[in-house]
């Protein structure tokens, strides 16, 4: 009997661990985001619950990461109503561990929307929540919680959020897709 228990929770626990690092799929429930604006103030992902949501996971050590942000800018301002009328919005999630740098990419980049980062680099619990292997890594988080896109960029994104959102003309030129590993 002794035994049969040992195997029954050996099981459990191989199940487990399997589990957890199984990829994210479309229809599984957002891990929670609660980190630190660069201004100190915590931005959680479960408070923007009930909008579409962006999340954008990035850094400034990373070119192609660097290379979206203004494809993300020209979409920020093209769904300005959306997230004005608080049905869109984008979650910048930074694997900086430089706060001058990041800070600094901010405004060099002009990234106005949401950002946040635990400066913790790939140790960031976060990104290991998402199970990130590579940058740039994104998910479309739907108004109830739930994964509806997972690593989409460049023209398939911006039509994929202007789906969801509605009636916008999509003006986006054939942007590249690249990755950075750690």
């Amino acid at each position: 009997m002794k035994r049969f228990i040992t195997i029954c929770v050996m099981f459990a626990l191989h199940t487990s661990l399997q589990a957890q690092n199984q990829p994210l799929q479309k229809g599984d429930l957002a891990p929670e985001i609660s980190l630190l604006s660069p201004d100190g103030r915590p931005v959680r992902l479960s408070d923007m619950k009930g909008k579409l949501v962006l999340v954008d996971f990035w850094a400034t050590w990373c070119a192609p990461c660097v290379g979206e942000q203004a494809e993300l800018g020209k979409m920020y301002t093209d769904f300005h109503a959306a997230v004005k009328a608080d049905k869109f919005e984008i979650l910048g999630v930074s694997l900086d561990k430089d706060k001058e740098k990041w800070v600094n990419g901010l405004r060099k980049y002009n990234i106005t929307w949401p950002q946040t980062s635990d400066l913790q680099f790939w140790k960031s619990p976060v990104a290991k929540s998402y199970r990130i292997e590579e940058l740039p890594f994104n998910v479309v988080v739907d108004a109830n919680g739930r994964i509806a896109a997972i690593n989409l960029h460049g023209e398939p994104l911006y039509s994929f959020i202007a789906g969801q959102i509605g009636s916008v003309s999509i003006t986006q030129s054939n942007p590249t897709r690249r990755s950075a590993k750690p």
